[in-house]
């Protein structure tokens, strides 16, 4: 039973089976048309002979040369046969194999062609099936490519018109004498040109990410400085908005071979993240512990929370978990998905947890020890 499902999985020993069942499919039809084909043949010819014979022994040379007619015409007629039957077994085997080839040769000729809905039946368990079935995952993958960039081009799109526009409308609104030019019309201005700025500046950085030429520069460096620095520097803004928040780091952690710069690129978009997504007299606590071979650091606040489905694209780009928040009140929707390329280009990984909605949320990512 193992051998035959071997078999049934093996292209290699289908063809050479196919070959052999060839052979054997001319060997039967040359042997069986030559019993057929004799009698008639070798009858015919002993006619011959006999009709021969009563001229004399003078004749026995057309004699010979009768009978080797004979055996002639039987090896000629079952020969015939047997590379007709040869060519009809060829034609079957070699369509089964050829066609499921022709079949990905015309998918990916319209996949060039921009239709990424191609698809290919897997009609065997064999390297065609497996073949099939990556050709298929490719195809997947480049209709999902295609959608993401779709998708980035529009919310790029999406996120510009909003700046560009109060911009616009600002300065038609000076020119046209309608509001007065002012410290504070030209400070609106102002933060709407930030904000291109910063979203320009994100998309690069994402960029780069995505094509892993982010430069990162490992040395040993405490993970729980880098919690403190990264608390501190965001205290401010989280007093602001009346949300608590603390580290729960131990001074007495291990060293992790990471680029400080990169790491608190990580730890700003991620409080960033929880204090936007926290409501006023929330609380956002920073925890870090070691785990075997490498450190984990985990950030849980008590706000809105992530419903089960949208967990697995909160590293999307441009994703919100909150469809109705403004962008006005966050940042540009991609400090997650570099936060994540950031990590994994440190040999992390980076995920998050939520009990549900208003149950608030927790953002975990590992990194590697020193030793």
């Amino acid at each position: 039973m193992k051998l035959l499902d071997a078999l049934r999985r093996s292209l290699g020993w289908k063809l050479l089976i196919s070959y052999l069942l060839i052979i054997a499919v001319a060997f039967v039809v040359l042997a069986a048309t030559a019993n057929f084909h004799a009698v008639t043949a070798i009858q015919h010819h002993i006619a011959d002979m006999e009709a021969a014979l009563r001229g004399g022994p003078d004749l026995a040379p057309d004699l010979n040369a009768s009978f080797h007619d004979a055996v002639n015409e039987v090896i000629l007629v079952a020969t015939l046969a047997g590379i007709a039957a040869a060519v009809i077994v060829s034609a079957v085997t070699t369509r089964r194999i050829i066609g499921p080839l022709q079949a990905m040769t015309q998918a990916s000729r319209r996949i060039a062609g921009g239709d990424y809905h191609q698809r290919v039946q897997a009609i065997s368990p064999d390297e065609l099936g497996d073949l099939a079935m990556s050709f298929n995952r490719m195809a997947e993958a480049l209709e999902q490519t295609e959608q993401r960039r779709l998708e980035l081009i529009g919310n790029v799109a999406h996120e510009l018109r909003t700046p560009l526009s109060s911009i616009r409308s600002t300065l038609e609104a000076l020119t046209d004498g309608v509001v007065a030019p002012e410290a504070a019309t030209f400070l609106s201005a102002q933060r709407e040109t930030a904000r291109l700025q910063r979203l320009v500046q994100d998309l690069e950085e994402l960029s780069r990410a995505e094509a892993g030429q982010i430069p990162i520069k490992c040395q040993g460096s405490a993970i729980s400085a880098l919690i403190d620095a990264a608390v501190e520097r965001l205290g401010p803004q989280f007093e602001d908005k009346d949300v608590s928040l603390t580290s729960a780091a131990g001074a007495d952690l291990p060293a992790v071979f990471v680029d400080p710069g990169r790491i608190m690129q990580v730890l700003l978009n991620l409080l960033g993240n929880a204090l936007q997504y926290t409501p006023p007299g929330g609380a956002v606590v920073v925890r870090a512990s070691r785990q075997h071979d490498h450190v984990l650091v985990a950030i849980t606040d008590n706000g809105i929370g992530i419903a089960r489905g949208d967990l697995p694209h909160v590293f999307e780009r441009f994703y919100r978990v909150d469809k109705s928040r403004s962008r006005a009140g966050g940042g540009s929707g991609i400090g997650l998905t570099i936060s994540k390329h950031l990590v994994e280009a440190h040999g992390g990984r980076i995920w998050a947890e939520s009990p549900g909605p208003g149950q608030g949320s927790s953002f975990f990512f590992t990194l590697p020890l020193t030793s």
